[in-house]
C-alpha cells in the first residue's frame, strides 16, 4: 500500500492560510490519485471565522502511521511543526515565511517551495492551476483559499502582496461563490470573534521570538477591520494579559479599513527594538505604521540587520 501524504502545518494554532492550504492541497492530491489527508493537532484561531467554519470543510480524523509522508504548508521552521511530524519523512514544504529556505533547499531540493508571496494559499492555487484541475475544485476549497489570500495580504494592502495573489483571488472567488462585500464581512467577523475573547485571541496568534530576530520576545498579532476602536476599548485588558507573558512584548493590530498597523508596546526596551528597525514615533506606548506591516516582514527586517548594526 502506498504511503498516505499527511498535509499539516504548525503546532501552536491554525490560521486561515494553514487551514485552507491543508484542506485544499489534500483535495488536489486525492484528485490526482495520491492518497492524502489534511490533519492537525492545532486549533483554528480567530481568522477561521464562524462563516468559514460554516462552509463545512473539515480536517480529517486520521492518525499518521510509520509509513506516512508529511507535507508542511504555511510553515518551514521545523521547531514549530505539528508534533506528529517525523522530520525524516517530510517530503514537501510549501511556505512564504523567511529563515529556513537554505535548510529545505538542501534537504528537499525543488520539493521545497518557500518564497516571498502574500499567501501560501496562492502557492496551493498555483498547483491546482498547473495540474489543470481548477475547474474541479470544490466550492469550499476555493472559498477557503480565496479567504486565506484576503487575510494574508491584508485585503491586498500588505507589502508582501504580489500580482500572483491578486490573480489567484480573482480566479478563486467565483469558484467559491464569494460576493464583492465578502472582504469587509470577513474582517468584521474576525474582529467580533477577537473582541469576544481577547485573551484567547492574543494567545492564538502569539510567537516567542529568538534574540537574533531583534524583535520583542513576546510578539502577538491580530488582523481586524478597525484597530483604533479595538485598542480604545480593550487596551487595559490587552496590556494586563501581554504583561503576564513577559515584560518585553509587542502587539501588532493590523487595521484593514485604515491600512495601518497599530503597534502597542508598553516598555521602553520593546519600543527601542522596533525603533532600531524602522523610523517609528511612539506616543504613550502606541505607534502607527502606514502601510500596515506583518510580523513576518518585521522578522525579515530584524534578520537582515548586521549584528553590529
Amino acid at each position: 500500500m502506498s504511503p498516505i501524504k499527511v498535509i499539516t502545518s504548525g503546532s501552536a494554532y491554525l490560521d486561515i492560510d494553514a487551514w485552507a492550504c491543508c484542506i485544499a492541497y489534500a483535495e488536489l492530491l486525492n484528485l490526482q490519485g495520491i492518497p492524502a489527508r489534511a490533519v492537525s493537532n492545532a486549533k483554528p484561531n480567530a481568522s477561521v471565522s464562524n462563516t468559514v467554519l460554516g462552509w463545512g470543510a473539515v480536517l480529517n480524523d486520521y492518525r499518521p502511521t510509520s509509513n506516512d509522508e508529511f507535507v508542511l504548508v504555511d510553515v518551514s521552521d521545523y521547531h514549530h511543526f505539528d508534533p506528529m511530524v517525523a522530520l525524516d519523512r517530510v517530503v514537501e514544504v510549501i511556505d512564504h515565511h523567511p529563515g529556513f529556505e537554505n535548510h529545505w533547499a538542501q534537504t528537499l531540493g525543488s520539493a521545497a517551495d518557500i518564497r516571498p508571496i502574500g499567501a501560501a494559499a496562492t502557492q496551493v492555487f498555483q498547483r491546482w492551476k498547473t495540474a489543470g484541475l481548477l475547474p474541479r475544485i470544490s466550492e469550499q476549497s476555493a472559498a477557503l483559499l480565496a479567504t486565506a489570500i484576503l487575510d494574508n495580504t491584508l485585503n491586498f494592502t500588505g507589502q508582501m502582496t504580489t500580482a500572483a495573489d491578486i490573480e489567484a483571488y480573482a480566479e478563486l472567488a467565483p469558484h467559491g461563490k464569494l460576493t464583492a462585500d465578502w472582504p469587509e464581512q470577513y474582517f468584521l467577523e474576525c474582529q467580533a470573534a477577537i473582541e469576544s475573547d481577547m485573551s484567547a485571541a492574543l494567545a492564538a496568534d502569539l510567537k516567542r521570538m529568538k534574540p537574533e530576530s531583534r524583535l520583542p520576545e513576546v510578539f502577538a498579532q491580530m488582523t481586524v477591520w478597525d484597530a483604533d476602536a479595538l485598542i480604545e476599548k480593550h487596551r487595559s485588558e490587552i496590556c494586563r494579559w501581554m504583561g503576564g507573558q513577559g515584560d518585553d512584548w509587542l502587539l501588532n493590530v493590523i487595521s484593514i479599513s485604515q491600512r495601518t498597523s497599530c503597534l502597542l508596546a508598553e516598555h521602553m526596551v520593546s519600543q527601542q527594538k522596533l525603533s532600531r528597525l524602522l523610523p517609528i514615533e511612539w506616543q504613550a506606548g502606541l505607534a502607527i505604521l502606514k502601510p500596515s506591516i506583518l510580523r513576518k516582514e518585521l522578522l525579515k527586517l530584524g534578520l537582515s540587520v548586521n549584528p553590529g548594526g
